[in-house]
């Protein structure tokens, strides 16, 4: 009889034992999940004390600028600077000079448009002199004949146009390709589209081809810069954000300490 009550409770026992089992392996995980959770927390806390990440207010995007940032480094590094690296290494530089000449003056005449938008009547018929003289004498823009000649070159978008008259940017936005901006950038972007003379170049493969040696060109120009800024910066993120976001203060108030 005493066997037959041992052994009907050998089951109980067993269910009790697998029980407390579970019991303590959850508690164990959970404090062990907890105290990991709570490092992280401590971690990250620390980091932003530190970076200011998350706690800057003309960056509030920042979850989604970051995301936007890394994306874009990736591309570069996978194609963009290779790509740029191979046309700095192989072509010889009084060709990259007139490719980087050609486009600039280009340029140059929305330049001097936004330039007289913004009220610099003197900075807007030098920028239209230097697109004369460039396109005339410097065979279609390829020689910088304008800059000897004491044609100081500007360079004024529209969205620098629409903070000369006072439109605030707005929070700093990295966008998927195009890269840093300002809200306020950002919309004036299609405008700035729209008042580039190459974007009207006709036939399309030859703009479209064009356009893609223009960006190489100009990722070739800031290949030192950009090894500079991976090997010295801590965040690479913060400090490409800082520093644009100085430069176009400086580039709309340049009068402005």
């Amino acid at each position: 009889m005493k066997y037959l009550t041992n052994k009907m409770n050998q089951p109980r026992f067993g269910m009790l034992l697998t029980l407390a089992v579970s019991l303590l392996t959850t508690a164990c995980t959970t404090v062990t999940v907890d105290k990991i959770k709570d490092k992280a927390d401590k971690t990250i806390d620390a980091i932003a004390v530190k970076t200011n990440i998350g706690q800057n207010p003309r960056d509030p995007l920042e979850g989604f600028n970051r995301a936007m940032f890394n994306f874009n480094d990736s591309v570069d590094q996978a194609v963009v600077k290779p790509v740029a690296q191979v046309y700095h290494d192989v072509l010889p530089s009084f060709v990259q000079t007139g490719i980087g000449n050609f486009f600039g003056n280009i340029g140059d005449i929305w330049s001097a448009f936004n330039s007289l938008l913004q009220g610099k009547g003197g900075d807007g018929v030098t920028g239209i002199m230097r697109v004369g003289l460039n396109t005339t004498f410097g065979l279609g823009g390829l020689l910088d004949i304008g800059s000897p000649a004491g044609l100081t070159k500007h360079k004024e978008d529209f969205g620098q146009t629409l903070g000369y008259w006072g439109v605030r940017s707005g929070p700093y936005l990295v966008l998927p390709v195009l890269g840093p901006t300002t809200v306020r950038d950002a919309l004036a972007e299609p405008v700035d589209f729209y008042g580039d003379a190459w974007s009207y170049y006709r036939p399309m493969y030859i703009r479209n081809t064009g356009s893609v040696v223009r960006l190489v060109d100009l990722r070739a120009g800031v290949l030192d810069a950009g090894s500079l800024i991976e090997d010295a910066a801590l965040d690479k993120y913060v400090f490409i954000r800082d520093a644009y976001l100085q430069r176009r203060a400086n580039e709309i108030h340049p009068d402005d300490e």
